[in-house]
């Protein structure tokens, strides 16, 4: 019996002796907060994982919360001359294409103010040589609605990527600057001009690209995007800058036409003094 009390006496003893060092309880605490902080970050990290999962009930059939419907089959418009009936127009003038044959090239220049000047559209009347009614080529906003007496009055139409198309010598406009218009909506009349007076009644159209005129015939019956995917860099060059050839033509061409002019004046005044004369 004393044996066992004297292990018990030493093992109390020896216990107090252990929790009387200084670095014991220390211990202890850092340990405890240890065991805590590890628990806690365990907890957060199993809260998380499952939060990355929705748990909740789903409309999986859409009754509740149908999706937004979403046009995917939404028709892409097409150029199309600017006249109701395409079938009864001709075109009267050609676009000017400084890379065209030169019989096209002559066939295609103005003549208006003892100048020669390229065409920058196409000039179109209908087979009677009536007046008709001069439709947009493409649907967009009208940003221009001018009188203009040479031109014979101009409306130009605004639509996506800085495409415009124009429609001057008209007459009797129906709309104004900053109406939306639809493909095929009336715009006016077509009329007559000053610059273009041997096209008789006829609409001028142009479609232009950056401020670029382009050839409309090159694109009738194409999409709009056609035109936004084309290069127009080629083209601006030639417009702005034509070839030295080219540029040589047109005087050449100028300088003609003034020969004739005078020769006729020659001829008028040589037959006034022979009448003068008999």
């Amino acid at each position: 019996m004393r044996e066992e009390e004297n292990k018990r006496s030493s093992q109390s003893s020896s216990v107090k002796r252990f929790f009387k060092k200084r670095w014991v309880f220390p211990a202890i605490y850092i340990a405890s907060a240890a065991i805590i902080l590890t628990g806690v970050l365990w907890y957060q990290a199993s809260s998380s994982d499952t939060d990355k999962y929705n748990y909740n009930s789903t409309d999986l059939t859409g009754k509740k919360n149908p999706p937004k419907a979403v046009e995917v089959n939404k028709p892409l418009e097409s150029f199309k001359m600017p006249v109701a009936k395409a079938d009864d127009a001709v075109v009267k003038m050609k676009f000017y294409d400084f890379n065209g044959k030169t019989e096209d090239q002559e066939a295609a220049l103005v003549f208006y103010n003892n100048k020669y000047q390229p065409n920058t559209g196409i000039d179109v009347t209908v087979k009677d040589g009536e007046s008709f009614d001069v439709v947009a080529s493409l649907s967009g906003t009208v940003v221009r609605v001018e009188d203009d007496p040479v031109l014979g009055n101009v409306i130009e139409i605004e639509h996506d990527n800085g495409i415009v198309t124009q429609y001057q010598s008209v007459k009797d406009i129906k709309v104004k600057a900053g109406e939306q218009v639809k493909q095929g909506d009336v715009l006016a009349k077509a009329g007559q001009s000053l610059f273009n007076e041997k096209a008789g009644t006829h609409v001028h159209f142009e479609i232009r690209k950056d401020g670029v005129a382009v050839n409309p015939t090159s694109y009738f019956g194409k999409p709009l995007s056609a035109l936004q995917e084309s290069k127009s860099s080629n083209e601006k060059k030639s417009i702005e800058a034509p070839s030295q050839k080219t540029q040589q033509k047109l005087e050449d061409l100028e300088k003609s036409a003034e020969d004739e002019q005078s020769s006729d004046g020659q001829d008028e005044t040589t037959n006034t003094t022979e009448k003068k004369n008999s």
